[in-house]
């Protein structure tokens, strides 16, 4: 969350950052409540400093002046019962309302209504033309005998999927890669619990604007299936004050990932581009209070993502993601979009993003300087590696004429050596049959 002092001294600051990013947020009411709250706190500290005083006076007072001391005792605690409560009940509407408040985008983020307002920076690789008819990555695994939708929507509902054989191995060797990348530059791995309770989604900002994304269990357990591990690796040291020694914290892990996918009826429902659990590699840095040092982890995690890509040899850009399409949390983000031929466009699989101290605030995670001075931490997050969308991408823009797909030469460690997977599943021209060979 943000520090109130910062809404105190700058209301209009705060007003434009909600303007950008399309949130709405009630700033008036929260500076009358904090505004009601600090004029509560005197009066309250002043009614128990003469509570203590009063008690002290009883003690030593005379029989005749103890009634009228005890009398004067009474009407003390009934005003500051009255003061108590009000001052509970403030806190009560306050601290919802500071929930809401999104972190300030930074002045790069551009302005944007949604994700077609996002900014190209940068694009790598080549889209592929094919010399054949290309089969989507539904076709292909269908036909291979890889993925049975049918089979996943019954044992699951819909959005749900199978990858099975061959496909089940790649999917293992992208997560494997992904967990072997991290920990090659100094990421320490971890496993996380994939339920957890309300705190850490609140902590992380995913609670309340995310709600309905998440899913929950009964009211007897009241936990919460997580969307990435973002949320328990950012939560491990909630409520801890850190020594600066023991910064950068790098964490990455794999988990199952669970999202409702709410409010997309109808969109994207064949295949494995909005699916309701996938497999998600995740990492995680948690630093000092310092601008420039987060930048530079901001890159260096944008980095490792783009890496990946170019490694599995798929095309895919850049963008900087604009304020209507930002989250409440992040000061600035950026997506990874990879080429998918079946959706002649580029397609989210990576969102690289920082967030200064607005988690660690709602976490309380701390550090202590080297001067003994506490402070806020900093932190950031992005995806490694999203099983499903890479799927996508890995089958379609490396398949080959005849059906079969071609293993980057990155995963092949990772498939027993194995260069290309699948069987031929339909008959090649001469022409085609070169490149395949090729």
């Amino acid at each position: 969350m943000l520090d109130i002092k910062l809404i105190r001294a700058d209301p209009e600051l705060v007003r434009a950052g909600c303007a950008k990013k399309r949130i709405k947020c009630d700033v008036d009411r929260i500076l009358e409540l904090d505004d009601e709250f600090r004029g509560l706190a005197p009066q309250i500290d002043e009614l128990r400093a003469s509570q203590k005083l009063a008690g002290k006076a009883i003690a030593k007072a005379s029989p005749e002046e103890r009634a009228k001391l005890l009398e004067e005792q009474k009407q003390l605690k009934t005003g500051l019962k009255e003061l108590e409560e009000r001052m509970g009940a403030v806190q009560a509407e306050l601290k919802p309302l500071l929930l809401t408040v999104p972190n300030l985008p930074a002045a790069e983020v551009p302005d944007g209504l949604d994700d077609s307002d996002n900014v190209e920076l940068r694009k790598w690789g080549t889209p592929r033309l094919f010399d054949f008819e290309p089969l989507d990555h539904v076709d292909l695994g269908e036909r291979q005998g890889w993925m049975n939708t049918e089979v996943a929507a019954r044992l699951g509902g819909s959005r749900n999927y199978i990858t099975l054989g061959e496909l089940a191995r790649l999917e293992h060797a992208v997560l494997r890669f992904a967990m072997d990348l991290m920990i090659e530059r100094g990421f320490d791995p971890a496993f996380v619990p994939v339920l957890v309770r309300r705190e850490p989604l609140e902590g992380t900002g995913y609670f309340p604007g995310g709600i309905d994304q998440i899913y929950m269990t009964d009211e007897r357990d009241e936990l919460y299936l997580v969307g990435t591990a973002e949320v328990p690796l950012t939560s491990i040291h909630a409520g801890e004050i850190l020594s600066e020694e023991q910064l950068p914290v790098q964490l990455v892990a794999q988990s199952s990932c669970f999202r409702r996918e709410a409010g997309t009826y109808g969109k994207d429902t064949r295949g494995l581009y909005r699916v309701h659990q996938f497999q998600k590699v995740e990492q995680v840095v948690i630093d000092v209070a310092d601008e420039a040092r987060s930048l530079e982890h901001h890159a260096a995690i944008l980095k490792n993502a783009e890496d990946l890509l170019q490694a599995f040899e798929l095309p895919y850009r850049v963008v900087n993601v604009c304020g209507g399409d930002l989250g409440a949390p992040q000061v600035q983000k950026f997506d990874v979009e990879t080429w998918m031929p079946s959706r002649e466009g580029y397609g989210e699989t990576h969102s690289a993003s920082r967030f200064h101290d607005f988690q660690a605030r709602r976490l309380s995670i701390r550090y202590r300087d080297k001067e003994g001075k506490v402070h806020y931490c900093h932190t950031l997050n992005n995806t490694v590696a999203a099983s499903s969308r890479l799927l996508i991408a890995l089958m379609e823009n490396h398949q080959l004429p005849d059906g079969r797909v071609a293993v980057p030469s990155a995963l092949r460690p990772h498939m027993g050596g194995l260069e290309v997977i699948g069987k031929p599943i339909r008959e090649v021209t001469a022409a085609e049959a070169a490149e395949v060979e090729a």
